[in-house]
């Protein structure tokens, strides 16, 4: 059988050795139940929001979620100073699962008709609009730290070459769980007739938990030689600097020294930050037209359906060799497609407007970023140091893309405004018009940096040197 396997994924993913492609399954098991759970939560972070809260207060809810962020990856980053990296995914787990039951009681309780919400008194009211703050920042930091502790890990006990093959696969089983969990969990109280969410959490619970036995399982039966870094195959002095980078314990501020001292990493930050700032864009005009249209738990239902559509179409993309751009043409030209394909997209965004093209246009946008930029961003960081992967990375992946958010998001606050002054039509034409403006330049802006990213990635590989 896992012959039969390794030579289905000979053409999207090249030849694997046998235990290699043993780790790699492993990872990949893990890595459904991380995207699994948080392309669920996702949906129901924002149907939870719109029905407790209201829909246009969703750039708000985006600001608030960054600068909560801050001190919450102070904390994690300290954690990493004392804690091993195979302890940190035990705790992590540990704590988003427990969390979760909590949120589903609470659910139960707050959730209901919109007429039913705001003819509440005025502490329960305060108290569901706070609840409804307080779960979406608990989802973004889900996806902001448990999918970056994740990468940390894997590109910390992966070489290059070998990353080039399995990382892929890994992103692959990753789209499996994205594509099953949404519509299955997220969707299930829309199909039984219950009117709240809290079926689904209580799931996702016991799926987050799910993980820490898996990742067990991975370190015990994993052979030893699998499991060494990039830095372990590197010359002495590396290997020097690598312990005394360890004796010094640099505090939690270091991953921010090191992002902003390396150019290699700032173009790291650049690419996160420029993509999701037009995303944002396009997701919150997706999330208000399908607010417009749906409300509770057939939202609910209506965005776990995206939610697996996104993996599924990321899923074909891998299936269908999109990985062998990053294998034969090298990671710069995987990066440097992605600012062309979203451009394209933006000009799209800017000329038509209904439910389904945003339908279409935000899976195109989010399928091809997991399936080709987002291996291909992770493959950087493997010529890199450890306190690079496990700090720098913190930074970069929860500021990078959450800050970028709070941009966007800063930006989509304008549409109330302009639309309050021109009236809905002329005011949202006139959003869309500085859409364009903002939007083009950032492009061409990402587009050079993909250009430099992937030359001093493929120069550090072949001279086998740590960047940074």
């Amino acid at each position: 059988m896992l012959q039969v396997l390794m030579r289905l994924c000979k053409f999207n993913f090249g030849t694997f050795e046998r235990e290699e492609f043993k780790k790699f399954l492993r990872l990949g098991a893990m890595f459904a139940l991380i995207i699994g759970s948080y392309w669920t939560l996702r949906p129901l972070k924002d149907s939870i929001f719109i029905q407790l809260v209201d829909k246009m207060q969703l750039p708000y809810a985006k600001t608030v979620s960054v600068l909560a962020l801050l001190p919450l990856v102070m904390f994690y980053t300290k954690l990493l100073q004392s804690t091993s990296r195979e302890k940190m995914l035990v705790i992590l787990p540990s704590f988003y699962g427990i969390s979760l039951f909590f949120f589903a009681a609470l659910m139960f309780v707050t959730q209901g008709a919109a007429e039913e919400i705001a003819a509440r008194s005025m502490i329960p009211f305060i108290a569901t609009k706070s609840l409804g703050y307080i779960w979406y920042f608990f989802v973004e930091s889900f996806g902001s730290l448990v999918v970056a502790l994740f990468w940390a890990f894997s590109t910390d006990t992966t070489d290059p070459t070998s990353a080039k093959r399995g990382f892929p696969l890994v992103v692959a089983m990753g789209q499996i769980g994205g594509i099953i969990f949404p519509y299955s969990i997220g969707g299930l109280p829309h199909r039984l007739g219950l009117a709240t969410d809290t079926i689904s959490v209580v799931i996702l619970a016991c799926a987050v938990l799910s993980i820490i036995p898996l990742f067990k399982l991975f370190l015990k039966i994993t052979p030893k030689h699998l499991l060494a870094s990039f830095q372990d195959g590197s010359d002495k002095k590396v290997a020097e600097k690598k312990k005394h980078e360890e004796k010094e314990e640099p505090g939690f501020l270091e991953g921010l020294k090191l992002m902003v001292s390396h150019k290699y990493l700032l173009g790291m930050f650049a690419c996160n930050f420029i993509y999701e700032i037009i995303v944002t864009i396009f997701d919150f005009n997706f999330k208000l037209a399908a607010g417009s249209i749906y409300s509770g738990v057939a939202l609910s239902n209506y965005l776990s359906i995206y939610g697996s559509s996104v993996n599924t179409v990321s899923l074909l993309c891998l299936l269908f060799g999109i990985s062998n751009v990053t294998r034969f043409l090298g990671v710069g030209v995987a990066l440097a497609a992605m600012p062309i394909i979203v451009g394209t997209a933006l000009f799209s965004f800017l000329t038509i407007n209904s439910l389904s093209f945003l339908f279409a246009l935000m899976v195109g946008s989010k399928a091809i970023n997991y399936a080709l930029n987002g291996p291909a961003l992770k493959q950087l960081y493997i010529p890199t140091s450890t306190d690079v992967k496990f700090k720098a990375q913190a930074w970069i992946e929860t500021f990078g893309s959450r800050a970028s958010k709070e941009t966007g998001s800063l930006f989509n606050m304008l549409l109330g405004p302009l639309q309050s002054i021109f009236g809905k039509v002329a005011g949202r034409v006139h959003y869309l018009t500085l859409s364009g403006f903002v939007g083009f330049p950032l492009v061409v802006l990402w587009f050079f940096f993909a250009l430099y990213l992937g030359r001093t990635f493929k120069k550090a590989v072949e001279e086998k040197k740590v960047v940074c």
